[in-house]
């Protein structure tokens, strides 16, 4: 992949911030590199843009995302094989999504060559936060917002993307115990659940809540209309594994066209896995689970790459899944890793280097 070379202003920070940091001990997303990305959308087009020391930015109180959400963002991983090269998975993805998303929400597209240049340069810059190591990565977060003064409610005529980064390990550190949702929904048909929008995230936070007061982690969402349907977990995809198939939801306008997922089911293919994307009812899990075909769930992400879920809930019931040896999910998640550290081949151009 070739991208135009710009120009961007940068300006380095004085003194780095990496001893303040315990890489033993990351809390997810707490600590931020020591630069960022900005640029700013005025009269009709972005402008050029800068690299600077990490840090607050000011803005008006009556800056439109704050009254009317116009917030996307996207989850990027940067890795550092034992050659001290630096790695990006699937970084065109993130970039075609990112636009995709900005225009559900009414936002101009970012243009193709600032980004990568961004990306590229703010790795370079911060390339020490990069550890080695499986599980060890660089998070990486752009996003836009707009930024427009003025309460009136229609879209704004400017915008910033902002690009950040932080040192981070495994989002799960241990499997997790879900429930299934029946009442609270995710996101609707016609609605904005196929983008990665701040306030699908937000309107998450309160069902969630409620499912870890009764000792569950995260939630299973299920379709808006029935909730018949299982689709995503949390902030992830979810796979099903029933006998020795692999199982997923299609993508829609409600479900998130996962990165993750979609390397997932690609290597599941290679290695002659049976895989349905299709509508999954939630009584046919049920009943997996009942007469013992349902051996596994796992959620994937790009926070969390592949997570295995020790068991469900589903009215009340509680169905624990058995311990297996072999496991889908730990299958894929080395798999992948592999491609991701640089430590397999590459057999489908996934990989970019930072050079």
């Amino acid at each position: 992949m070739e991208t135009q070379r710009t120009t961007l202003d940068i300006t380095k920070t004085s003194a780095t911030r990496i001893n303040e940091v315990d890489f033993d001990n990351l809390a997810f997303g707490k600590h931020c590199s020591d630069h960022m990305m900005i640029c700013d959308y005025k009269d009709g087009k972005w402008q050029t843009p800068q690299v600077l020391p990490y840090g607050p930015i000011p803005m008006e109180p009556s800056a439109k995302v704050f009254h009317y959400g116009q917030a996307v963002f996207e989850g990027m991983k940067a890795f550092k094989d034992e050659d001290d090269k630096i790695w990006l998975f699937r970084p065109e993805d993130n970039f075609k999504r990112i636009n995709i998303s900005a225009e559900r929400l009414a936002m101009p597209a970012f243009p193709k060559e600032y980004f990568f240049e961004a990306l590229e340069t703010i790795l370079e810059l911060d390339k020490d936060w990069i550890k080695k190591g499986k599980g060890n990565s660089l998070y990486i977060r752009p996003f836009v917002i707009g930024t427009e003064n003025g309460v009136s409610a229609s879209p704004s005529s400017e915008y910033r993307f902002i690009i950040i980064c932080c040192p981070a390990k495994a989002y799960y550190s241990n499997p997790v115990k879900v429930t299934i949702a029946q009442k609270y929904s995710r996101s609707a048909d016609g609605g904005v659940g196929y983008a990665k929008a701040a306030g699908n995230y937000a309107a998450q936070f309160y069902p969630t809540n409620l499912a870890k007061e009764k000792g569950y982690d995260q939630v299973i969402w299920t379709d808006a209309n029935t909730h018949e349907y299982l689709e995503e977990c949390g902030t992830m995809n979810v796979f099903f594994r029933v006998g020795d198939k692999l199982i997923t939801a299609p993508t829609n306008d409600r479900i998130l066209d996962g990165i993750t997922r979609k390397s997932i089911i690609a290597l599941a293919e290679e290695e002659g896995v049976d895989v349905e994307v299709r509508r999954v009812a939630v009584r046919e899990i049920v009943e997996a689970a009942k007469n013992g075909a349902l051996k596994e769930i796992f959620g994937a992400g790009t926070a969390a790459t592949i997570v295995p879920f020790l068991g469900f809930d589903f009215n009340d019931n509680y169905y624990e899944l058995p311990e297996i040896e072999n496991s889908y999910g730990a299958k894929f998640k080395k798999m992948l890793q592999d491609i991701q550290y640089n430590l397999a081949e590459d057999k489908f151009g996934w990989t970019y280097e930072v050079k």
